[in-house]
C-alpha cells in the first residue's frame, strides 16, 4: 500500500529584492552627473572668481568640497525618497513591521566612507592654507609660505573709517587709492592704527585681519584687470558699513605710471610720513590730514588723520 503523501508546507513567498542594489543604481548616476555638473558647469563661476591666485584657489576648494558634499546629499535624499515609496504603510496594513536589526557590514562601511571624506578635508584643507594658492586669509608676520621673487610690497593701514595704502618700494608714499599691477606677485602687509579691521578685497579673495601694533601678512597675484571691491569685514564702530572703497588692477605700464605720477603728487606728504614700519602708533603725525585734503585725497577723521582738517566732511 503506498505511503499516504505529507502534507505540504506553506507556500513560499515572493522573494525579497536587492534593495542595496536598486538604491545604488539610483544613486550612482545621479551623483555622477551632479559632480560632472559642478565641476564644468557651475565651477567655474563660483565666487570670488579667478581674479587672482588667491582667488582661483579659494574657487577650486568651494568646487572640490561641492564635488565631495553633493553624493552624500544624494545619497541621503535617495535612501529617503526609496524608504518612502517601497516601506510605506498600504491600506490595511496594521503590522508594525519586522524588526530592525543591526547591520555590521552597512555599519562599517559607513564609519569607514565618513571618517575617509573627513580626514580628506581635513588634509586638503591644511595643503590648501599652506600653499601657494592659499586661502587669502592673514598668515601673521611670518608666513609658512611665501612666494619667489620679490613682490611688490603694498601696506594696507586701517582705522576708523578707512584705509590707506604704502609703498616702501616707491619712496614710501601713502595715498587713499589701491593700484595693483597685474601678472605681479603683491604682498600685503596689513594693520591698524585704532580698533580691530578687517582688509577684504573681495574679487582678489585676501582677507586679512588689521590689529593694532600687528602686522598680518597675505600674498596674491592678480591674473585679470579690473576693478576690486574693498570692505572692512570686522565690526569697528559706528561707520563701519561706510568703510569701503574700491582699488583697481592695472597693467603694468599703467600702474608704473600711476605709481610715479603719485609719488612726486605726495612728496610733501611722505616727508611728513613716519619711517615705512610694519607696524605704527596712533597720532604719530598731527595734521596729516590737511595734507591729505590739499593733495585731494581725502581720508577720514580720527586716529592717524584728526577730524580737524576736515570741516566740510561730517
Amino acid at each position: 500500500m503506498a505511503a499516504a503523501p505529507e502534507a505540504a508546507g506553506p507556500a513560499a513567498g515572493p522573494a525579497e529584492p536587492n534593495h542595496g542594489l536598486r538604491i545604488l543604481l539610483i544613486w550612482l548616476p545621479l551623483a555622477l552627473i551632479a559632480d560632472l555638473v559642478i565641476w564644468f558647469v557651475w565651477g567655474p563661476h563660483l565666487p570670488p572668481g579667478d581674479m587672482s591666485t588667491s582667488a582661483a584657489g579659494q574657487q577650486f576648494a568651494i568646487r572640490v568640497m561641492a564635488v565631495m558634499a553633493a553624493p552624500v546629499v544624494l545619497f541621503v535624499l535617495t535612501y529617503s525618497g526609496y524608504a518612502m515609496v517601497t516601506w510605506r504603510t498600504r491600506d490595511g496594513d496594521e503590522e508594525d513591521g519586522p524588526p530592525i536589526e543591526g547591520n555590521t557590514r552597512v555599519q562599517v562601511s559607513w564609519i569607514a566612507i565618513t571618517a575617509v571624506l573627513v580626514l580628506s578635508l581635513f588634509v586638503f584643507g591644511l595643503v590648501e592654507l599652506s600653499a601657494p594658492a592659499g586661502a587669502g586669509a592673514g598668515a601673521g608676520p611670518s608666513p609658512l609660505w611665501k612666494p619667489g621673487g620679490k613682490p611688490l610690497v603694498v601696506q594696507v593701514i586701517a582705522q576708523q573709517w578707512l584705509f590707506t595704502y604704502r609703498y616702501p618700494q616707491y619712496g614710501g608714499f601713502e595715498t587713499t587709492e589701491l593700484m595693483l599691477p597685474v601678472g605681479q606677485a603683491i604682498q600685503f602687509n596689513v594693520t591698524s592704527l585704532d580698533v580691530i579691521h578687517s582688509f577684504w578685497a573681495y574679487q582678489l579673495a585676501v582677507k586679512a585681519d588689521a590689529n593694532p601694533q600687528v602686522n598680518n601678512v597675505a600674498y596674491t597675484t592678480a591674473q585679470h584687470t579690473g576693478e576690486v571691491t574693498l570692505r572692512c569685514a570686522e565690526l569697528c564702530g559706528l561707520w563701519h558699513g561706510a568703510m569701503f572703497d574700491y582699488g583697481h588692477v592695472v597693467s603694468v605700464a599703467a600702474f608704473q605710471a600711476w605709481a610715479q605720477a603719485t609719488r612726486a603728487k605726495m612728496a610733501k606728504i611722505t616727508r611728513t610720513l613716519p619711517a615705512y614700519a610694519t607696524v605704527y602708533h596712533p597720532n604719530e603725525i598731527k595734521g596729516l590730514a590737511k595734507f591729505y585734503y590739499e593733495a585731494g585725497l581725502p581720508g577720514a577723521g580720527g586716529g592717524y588723520y584728526g577730524p580737524q582738517y576736515y570741516p566740510n566732511q561730517p
